[in-house]
């Protein structure tokens, strides 16, 4: 049933300019074609039908499509030889694969491979129209009233400019985003809290075609477990005492759009068997309803938590982990991009001047060099705050160091280190260097009677450590007891006599 074929020279660099409502289906029962192609051309799309990969190849070279359709199993390869040809070859098509039921990992290696979308059989017609629909940039769905937080766009023009960053952590991150925008992969966005999670969510749904479309943000961990699956999933008139109305969910809330699902992580484990059919099937029912209703939505979720230790220790379900992490983005820590600290800050007061509709305030040099000392536990989220709280303290339009009242403790201290007294000396600076709070043992080992008996000269009146690091340890312990055992294992008087925090002390012990 292969419609003509124009005539055109071979390869992709021959091929006709793509027709906008122009799709190409690949499939080998002759039943299935037919009723996908009268499907399409309901739709008022322009179908041409292929029953091999070899013939659709031909066809390709041919021509530009808009979008492929193949099924997975054919009878010369796979709909994945066809998608790997056309990545290869640089072509604009978006591909859906349809694969059989009960096969997810068939599913999620299209989505890594870089298909657009997929199927699974047997394909409900509804489902199939509004994923074409989605591909040729169309859009089928007439969302409902919000039941999440529908997040407005913050501001207009590239989206990936509210990503604020020339370092190349942050150019990857942005790379990223272009790349999954363009398909329906699920998307996986690890970080720590504050790192700007939500708005890398935000990014992929206004790069994507679904910019105009609804983006759903909901917080996992804020929901109590008796109310989830009616926040999630909806509630019809009468399924229970104080049910007077229909209310939809938030999968009926992002329909056409995207649902980004905060801190997947903090999911209860019975939700998460209920979240991973409404994936699978792309279908919901609300509690009290009789039927399913089909869902055409992209699933963004994030987390702080490293999701594989929690599948491991049994507390997230490996199949929903594995559904979710089609495509994985990580967001750095700010400590880990300082270099992209003054452009961040900028666009911060920026943004807060806006919001009260005055000048933006100015960090001083100094105050600028006093945050590029600083550790940033909290990240942007905590500078924000920071900066918040500047604007509101400062005098002026100067923002200065005291202005910022960054704790002393999580200052990273940029001074030398003084001479020792004794050159020869053994010096304890520098055991613990990686200690979050900057401190060293130097600071305690001079507390009264608590520093180990060292020779005065080490090398020359004994031999030289093997492991100089694991000695320095020994040391660093023996201190730590003898200090503990004097304030009968007070952790706050033993870190105190010692010149350290409680946090340090912590920090220490546990190593």
């Amino acid at each position: 049933m292969t419609a003509a074929v124009n005539a055109g020279p071979a390869g992709p660099s021959g091929a006709s300019a793509v027709h906008a409502s122009s799709v190409l289906v690949v499939d080998d029962e002759p039943d299935l074609l037919t009723l996908y192609e009268l499907t399409l051309l309901r739709e008022g799309l322009e179908v041409e039908t292929a029953a091999t990969v070899a013939q659709a190849r031909e066809i390709l070279q041919t021509r530009l499509f808009r979008a492929v359709i193949s099924d997975m199993r054919l009878p010369d390869g796979t709909g994945l030889d066809l998608l790997q040809w056309l990545e290869q070859s640089g072509r604009p098509e978006k591909v859906i694969v349809v694969t059989a039921y009960g096969s997810p990992e068939n599913a999620v290696t299209a989505l890594k491979a870089g298909a657009f979308d997929y199927l699974t059989k047997p394909v409900d017609l509804r489902q199939f129209r509004a994923v074409v629909a989605s591909a040729m940039g169309r859009s089928r769905a007439t969302p409902p009233p919000p039941a999440g937080d529908a997040v407005p766009a913050e501001g207009k023009g590239d989206p990936l400019r509210r990503l604020v960053g020339g370092s190349e952590a942050m150019a990857n991150v942005r790379g990223l985003v272009e790349k999954v925008a363009r398909s329906m992969a699920p998307v996986l966005v690890q970080g720590e809290s504050g790192t700007g999670k939500e708005l890398v969510a935000r990014a992929i749904h206004d790069v994507s075609a679904r910019a105009g479309q609804p983006f759903i943000a909901v917080n996992c961990g804020a929901i109590p477990e008796t109310l989830l699956e009616a926040e999630f999933f909806g509630v019809r008139k009468g399924a229970f005492t104080g049910a007077n109305a229909d209310r939809d969910g938030f999968f009926q809330a992002a329909n056409g759009g995207t649902l980004f699902l905060d801190e997947i992580g903090d999911l209860p484990y019975a939700m998460q068997s209920k979240l991973l059919r409404a994936i699978q099937e792309r279908a919901v029912r609300a509690i009290g309803a009789t039927s399913e209703q089909t869902m055409n939505v992209r699933i963004v979720s994030a987390t702080h938590k490293d999701l594989a230790s929690e599948v491991q220790a049994g507390r997230f379900r490996q199949d929903l982990f594995y559904r979710l992490n089609v495509i994985d983005i990580k967001v750095p820590p700010l400590r880990e991009r300082l270099v992209d600290l003054p452009a961040i800050a900028d666009a911060l007061l920026a943004r807060l001047a806006r919001e009260v509709g005055v000048a933006p305030a100015r960090l001083s040099p100094d105050a600028r060099a006093l945050l590029a000392r600083y550790a940033f536990p909290g990240n942007v989220r905590e500078l924000e705050n920071l900066l918040h709280r500047a604007v509101a303290l400062s005098d002026g339009e100067m923002i200065m160091p005291a202005d910022l009242a960054l704790p002393e403790a999580l200052l990273a201290d940029t001074r030398p280190a003084p001479p020792p007294a004794d050159p020869d000396a053994l010096v304890i600076a520098a055991v613990v260097v990686d200690d979050p709070d900057g401190a060293t043992v130097a600071d305690a080992s001079g507390a009264a009677g608590l520093a180990p008996a060292l020779p005065a000269r080490a090398a020359e009146s004994g031999p030289v450590p093997a492991d100089l690091v694991r000695y320095l340890d020994e040391v660093e312990r023996e201190i730590l007891v003898r200090a503990l055992e004097r304030q009968n294992f007070n952790r706050t008087a033993a870190g105190a006599s010692l010149g350290l925090s409680l946090r340090q002390m912590r920090y220490r012990m546990a190593r």
